[in-house]
């Protein structure tokens, strides 16, 4: 997939993604050693968008499973389709309940879900495992037999061992610890919010069209809302957003005028755009 980490920095360089050192060396580690990625980080860094420009560079399917409060192993590995089930035991009729019982249970009553579809796949694969800490604690038990032995058990079909390793991307807004048996099973990045330098850089690439002053203040206008306490600070996504935003005001300056007026494309909660309008003096 990749031959150095400066590959990893080139080749993600081409699908939009700016990288630094640390980044491009786990990548390029988790891809060489087939070890799960954990990436660790607040909300909008980028965590996503570096397994989906993984994906894009390797001509990989990217496959997600988007972690959610009551999320359950049905809708994480698999499950069996009850109704086409019920309908074939009541199309056999009194047939003998043992013969009907090993014909619904194979490969055609078998819902796959993200993580056995992933496993099964002959094809390189990007397995995106999105905000694992927004899970019970119950879940992380199902992923360890898939990230350390790359394998999924289906009682009553056997264990299905994966032809092809994924490459598996576990992120993490770190609002709840993981635990340390998943940690361990994964190579660790923690992504932060970019420097202003390179985040100037993403904006320029992202919007090239952008004036090198206007980017220069978006970008510091970015950082200090950041610095406030705010319920939801701005993420990377939402830098570029407001520059696509100023570039269609038309302004040549981001003045408090068009900050102030602009504010709900970088925050969405009322009273985080009250507390940026009265410290940064927008008003």
């Amino acid at each position: 997939m990749f031959t150095s980490p400066a590959d990893v920095t080139a080749q993600l360089g081409k699908a939009g993604y700016l990288c630094d050192g640390p980044t491009a060396t786990t990548v390029f580690l988790a891809a060489r050693l087939g070890r799960p990625l954990l990436i660790e980080g607040p909300a909008g860094v980028g965590k996503t968008e570096l397994a989906k420009a993984v994906a894009t560079v390797s001509d990989a399917e990217l496959i997600r499973l988007q972690c959610y409060e009551g999320l359950d192993e049905a809708r994480a590995l698999y499950e069996w389709n009850y109704k086409k089930q019920l309908l074939r035991i009541q199309a056999s009729g009194d047939a003998n309940w043992e013969s009907t019982h090993e014909d619904i249970f194979t490969e055609e009553f078998l819902l796959s879900r993200p993580l056995l579809t992933a496993i099964r796949r002959a094809e390189p694969t990007v397995l995106l495992i999105d905000e694992a800490d927004k899970t019970d604690v119950e879940v992380e038990a199902l992923l360890l037999e898939v990230l350390s032995e790359f394998q999924v058990t289906i009682p009553e079909l056997g264990t299905v061992v994966a032809t092809h390793r994924p490459f598996v991307v576990v992120t993490s807004n770190a609002t709840r610890e993981l635990s340390e048996a998943l940690k361990r099973r994964c190579l660790y990045l923690y992504l932060d919010y970019p420097s202003a330098e390179r985040e100037k850089q993403i904006v320029q690439s992202r919007v090239p069209e952008i004036d090198e002053i206007l980017a220069d203040q978006v970008v510091a206008m970015i950082g200090a809302l950041r610095a406030l306490e705010l319920k939801k600070a701005p993420s990377v996504a939402e830098t570029i957003d407001w520059a696509r935003t100023l570039l269609a005001l038309g302004p040549k300056e981001l003045d408090a005028a068009t900050a102030r007026e602009s504010l709900g494309v970088v925050l969405k909660h009322v009273t985080d755009q009250r507390r940026a309008v009265d410290a940064l003096k927008l008003a």
